[in-house]
């Protein structure tokens, strides 16, 4: 009987031979051709061809032998994944790295494996989630510097090639199951609407599963949330749910279903949570509980030397290390304060770090899951403390919204006291005062952005791998980098690089596996990664085997909107350490060794043509404002079906700074008394709505949370068809001062025309308008109100039209610009400051 051939060969398990050309053997479970039978693959093209057919086919089934392809599985004994990074946080702010905020799931995670030292990021966000997702230096993958500042070089505009497959495409098509969770800060800002193209959203990259936001940051509260490329808004008529929670939740939800379904399974859980970028959003109770602790009223400069004692304590910092010196003139000591700045500060403080003292929490319980579920002694866990330094970008004062930040706006602690009792909750997009975050980088100088110096590059990691790392509690000095984290993956499964990927040739991976590491006789072994490059926004640095150049910041990480340096491969200043006797970068040692500061420049521009890091461009904020590709980009006429639209990001959306436009609704009303939401982009951090108020014409522009100007009609609308016109006559691309910043033709007045019916209702001017940015997680929406109000006083999201609107029409009236204009403006974008 032809049905015999399963069950002879059932329980076979047979490994074929080694391919002659050096690749891994390839593993075979059960009978070839079988329902249960298994296979790895060669790994090094993918998707692997298509298994031939080997039974036998004749003009009827009964006379035929079927034969299934072979499910593929990774190597035998490969481990599973779960790799964490937390976002912005300093190498001193961790306890398991001499910190005062307790971060107990890292701990764990240390004293189960080891805990790395010399561990570097890119100084930037999205650059180091490219290089940590591809193995690849974040300029070979196009992330030289955030997607929000793209530009058109192949190192610089946001787009992963398609000859660098990520980690996730590696992983999934050599059988394992895939998610990411949290943070995706490398789609492009230009791809990010539900139009996609989505090859460069996670599913498109490799992820089966994607549960998070999309961009720098968001709030916690009301999130622009995505379940795969759906949008989602579970907080809605849910008070006090919070991202972080529902975020592991969510996680060991996929866990729990994945083993509940195929236990046998190994699955690689990518899991980045957005804490601690701003805005600092814990809960009530986590901020009470570091409240109480009291960990802060001592200020920043007792906060840095009760660190750097724990570090050496801990022997995570060398005995012989020097804390490097506090930077007077740059940042106030602590016993300069007032005593209103002190209240402020600590409240800012203690809510940052009751946000990593959360989110550690949270981790810890999708830790939890897997040791629940009894995977925890074949998990590999690579556990990252940030992407970055600790940020500067909250102001020398903190900020209650991080858009004031962006647009240049800084506030007085005495302004600030407004929010003091509602810091971190929804009513803030909150960041710290710039001194907290040089504390937390103790003992180096500098913060996130920088990439020369180890405040902004050095992050605390530990790695876990019962079984096969013994070491428990070890500590690893080894010089590494972002990059290697990919290379460790692949050796630890041994699965191989793929050297083609949809037929496309890929690039070589850039870092060098970890693995070496993990065994004890090599605790004190010579780092692998002898060379590494680093720069950001025009800032340079090289390492080459204990020796760092480190160009000096001329612009502070919290000036945003600062004159740039013009010409950034030679205007720097450099200095030289020997790290082999200098952990900290305390001794410069470059007016000593000019011969060494020039050879290392020579090598680092080097590195930098190739690895695609030219041209250098020392500009910040103005790049935030360049034009870059969309669906957008030179319309000037938008129009709306008048169906309702929600989530649609900004870079997909009309573009109303900094230009006159005019917004055109037909709308029908049921009743009177009809209200709800037609047009609106933004929310309670800055944004404009059209709406319907208790059946009144309502136009609002919320200036950044400090100001809300509206045009108003008096009268109730009739039941019926009415056209509602909003014209706004911007002032021009003039030169000169500016009410928000000091770059020119930007964030310049205007007046605004209300008009129902072709009649007048409002007109109103506006002495200042928004320069820069809207809130980078509000959305453009039509018939409702995704994330927040731009007014809370007037409505709740997400005050859904009542009525009918037949159309909507957007037009931009750009300003004109003369030749000379255009030199000006071009010269003020070089030069990222006033064109005057």
């Amino acid at each position: 009987m032809k049905t015999s051939y399963w069950l002879a060969n059932a329980s076979i398990a047979v490994m074929t031979a080694f391919l002659a050309d050096g690749a891994a053997a390839q593993q075979i479970s059960g009978t070839p051709g079988s329902p249960q039978a298994t296979t790895t693959i060669d790994g090094r093209y993918l998707p692997p061809p298509t298994q031939p057919f080997k039974g036998e086919i004749n003009l009827n089934a009964a006379q035929s032998i079927p034969y299934w392809p072979a499910r593929v599985v990774p190597p035998k004994g490969a481990p599973n994944i779960l790799l964490i990074m937390t976002d912005d946080v300093g190498f001193g702010a961790p306890s398991t790295f001499g910190g005062v905020i307790p971060t107990p799931a890292m701990d764990h995670i240390a004293a189960e494996g080891l805990r790395y030292t010399d561990f570097h990021s890119t100084a930037l966000c999205s650059p180091t989630r490219a290089a940590l997702i591809t193995g690849r230096n974040h300029h070979s993958v196009g992330f030289g510097v955030i997607s929000e500042q793209s530009t058109g070089y192949p190192g610089y505009n946001s787009l992963i090639p398609r000859e660098t497959a990520t980690i996730g495409r590696i992983l999934e098509e050599n059988g394992y199951r895939t998610a990411w969770f949290g943070k995706d800060h490398n789609t492009p800002t230009y791809q990010a609407s539900q139009v996609g193209p989505f090859n460069q959203w996670p599913t498109g990259m490799g992820f089966d599963y994607f549960y998070g936001f999309i961009g720098g940051d968001t709030s916690q509260w009301q999130p622009n949330l995505f379940r795969n490329t759906t949008a989602i808004y579970p907080y809605l008529d849910h008070p006090g749910w919070n991202l972080v929670t529902a975020m592991a939740d969510d996680a060991i939800h996929w866990l729990n279903q994945l083993n509940d379904i195929d236990p046998s399974t190994p699955f690689f859980l990518y899991y980045v949570p957005g804490a601690t970028h701003a805005p600092h959003h814990p809960t009530p109770e986590w901020i009470k509980k570091i409240s109480d602790m009291h960990l802060f009223d001592k200020g920043w400069n007792a906060l840095r030397d009760q660190i750097f004692a724990n570090q050496k304590r801990l022997g995570v910092i060398p005995q012989d290390a020097k804390l490097t010196p506090w930077p007077d003139g740059l940042l106030p000591r602590w016993e300069t304060l007032s005593d209103a700045q002190k209240k402020l500060y600590i409240r800012q403080v203690d809510v940052y770090a009751a946000y990593l003292a959360y989110a550690d929490h949270e981790i810890g319980r999708v830790v939890q899951q897997v040791a629940d579920e009894g995977k925890l002694d074949n998990t590999l866990i690579i556990y990252i403390s940030g992407d970055n330094g600790a940020s500067a970008e909250g102001s020398l004062n903190g900020t209650p919204s991080e858009i004031l930040q962006f647009n240049g706006v800084e506030l007085p602690v005495a302004a600030q006291m407004k929010w003091y009792d509602v810091w971190g909750s929804e009513y803030t997009y909150n960041h710290m005062a710039v001194p907290w975050a040089w504390a937390f980088d103790t003992p180096f100088k500098w913060t996130k952005q920088i990439p020369s110096f180890f405040g902004g590059t050095r992050q605390g990691m530990a790695i876990s791998w019962p079984g096969h790392i013994t070491d428990k509690g070890g500590i690893r000095a080894q010089f590494s980098h972002v990059i290697d984290i990919v290379p460790t993956i692949l050796e630890a499964t041994n699965i191989p690089a793929p050297v083609q990927v949809d037929g496309i040739a890929q690039k070589p991976i850039e870092g060098v596996s970890l693995c070496y590491t993990f065994d004890k006789a090599n605790a004190d072994a010579p780092s692998r990664h002898h060379i590494q490059y680093f720069e950001m926004m025009g800032v340079q640095g090289l390492y080459d085997d204990g020796w760092m150049l480190s160009g000096v910041p001329v612009r502070p990480p919290w000036n945003l909107l600062g004159t740039a340096i013009q010409d950034p491969a030679s205007d720097f200043k450099f200095e030289l350490y020997d790290l082999r006797h200098d952990w900290t970068q305390y001794r410069d040692l470059a007016a000593s060794h000019p011969e060494k500061v020039q050879e290392m420049k020579d090598l680092m521009f080097g590195e930098f043509a190739k690895y695609q890091v030219l041209p250098l461009d020392a500009s910040v904020a103005t790049r935030v404002a360049a034009p870059r590709p969309s669906f957008t980009a030179g319309r000037r006429i938008f129009n709306y079906s008048g169906q309702p639209v929600t989530g649609i990001p900004d870079g997909a959306a009309p573009r109303l700074l900094n230009t006159s436009y005019t917004i055109t609704a037909d709308i029908d009303v049921a009743q009177s008394g009809t209200e709800g939401m037609i047009v609106t982009e933004g929310g309670r951090f800055g944004g404009y709505g059209l709406y319907l108020l208790k059946g009144r014409p309502v136009f609002t522009w919320n200036l950044l949370d400090l100001k809300r100007v509206k045009w108003e009609d008096p009268e109730t609308l009739s039941k019926g068809k009415h056209r509602l016109v909003f014209d706004f006559k911007y002032d021009g691309l003039g030169f000169g001062t500016l009410a928000f910043n000091n770059m020119s033709g930007l964030g310049r007045a205007g007046t605004g025309t209300f008009s129902v019916d072709g009649k007048v209702v409002a007109t109103q001017r506006l002495d200042r308008t928004i320069p820069l940015v809207l809130p980078i997680d509000e959305t453009f929406d039509i018939g409702s109100d995704t994330g927040t109000p731009v007014d809370d006083d007037d409505y709740k999201v997400p005050f859904t039209f009542k009525g009918k609107i037949d159309g909507i029409v957007i037009s931009l009236d750009p300003p004109k610009l003369s030749p000379d204009d255009i030199k000006k403006l071009d010269a003020a974008y070089r030069a990222g400051g006033d064109a005057n």
